[in-house]
C-alpha cells in the first residue's frame, strides 16, 4: 500500500489528473479456479483449461469478468489515493462499466485511476468518482473500462 500523506484538499486539485497506475498481478489459473468454486460460476471457458485451448475463440480459459472487477480495491490501495483521515471507504457503485477484452489465464493486469470528482455530500462524507482502467500486459485493448464510485467517511 502506497504511503499516502493526500489530504482532501490536495486530492480536490486533482480531479481530471491521474492518480496514479497500480503495479502487475498475475491473473493464474489458480485463481480463476477460486474465484468459480466461491461465486460457483463454474462456466467451461474459465475452469475447462483443454476445452477452453480447443474451444474457445481465446484458446485459452478466461478470468471472470467480475474477478479482475475485485482486483481494484487492492489495486488502488497500492495507488493510495484515499486522503488522510478516511475511517473507511465504501464501495458506492459502478458507472458505465465496459469489459472491453479478455483475461487470459496467465496474463497480468494493473489499474489506471484517473479522478472524476470529489464531492462532499454531507459532513464526514465525500463521494469520489474515479475512471479505472484495468490494463493487460501486453494488449492493446483494457479488460475493463469503469467509473467507479466510493464512498469516504472521515474519522469523527
Amino acid at each position: 500500500m502506497a504511503d499516502n500523506q493526500l489530504t482532501f484538499a490536495d486530492l480536490e486539485s486533482k480531479v481530471g489528473e491521474e492518480l496514479g497506475v497500480s503495479g502487475w498481478i498475475e491473473v493464474d489459473q489458480s485463481m480463476i479456479d477460486s474465484f468459480a468454486k466461491t461465486t460457483r460460476d463454474n462456466q467451461w471457458i474459465h475452469v475447462d483449461v483443454e476445452r477452453a485451448r480447443t474451444e474457445s475463440p481465446y484458446h485459452a480459459p478466461i478470468a471472470h469478468g467480475f474477478l479482475t472487477l475485485s482486483l481494484i480495491p487492492a489495486l488502488a490501495a497500492e495507488i493510495g489515493t484515499q486522503p488522510q483521515g478516511v475511517s473507511v471507504a465504501i464501495n458506492y457503485g459502478l458507472d458505465r462499466l465496459r469489459f472491453l477484452a479478455p483475461v487470459k489465464a496467465g496474463a497480468r493486469v494493473r489499474l489506471r485511476s484517473t479522478l472524476i470528482s470529489l464531492e462532499e455530500r454531507a459532513p464526514g462524507q465525500h463521494l469520489m468518482k474515479s475512471a479505472s482502467t484495468m490494463e493487460i500486459e501486453g494488449e492493446e485493448r483494457p479488460a475493463f473500462a469503469a467509473e467507479t464510485l466510493l464512498l469516504l467517511l472521515t474519522e469523527g
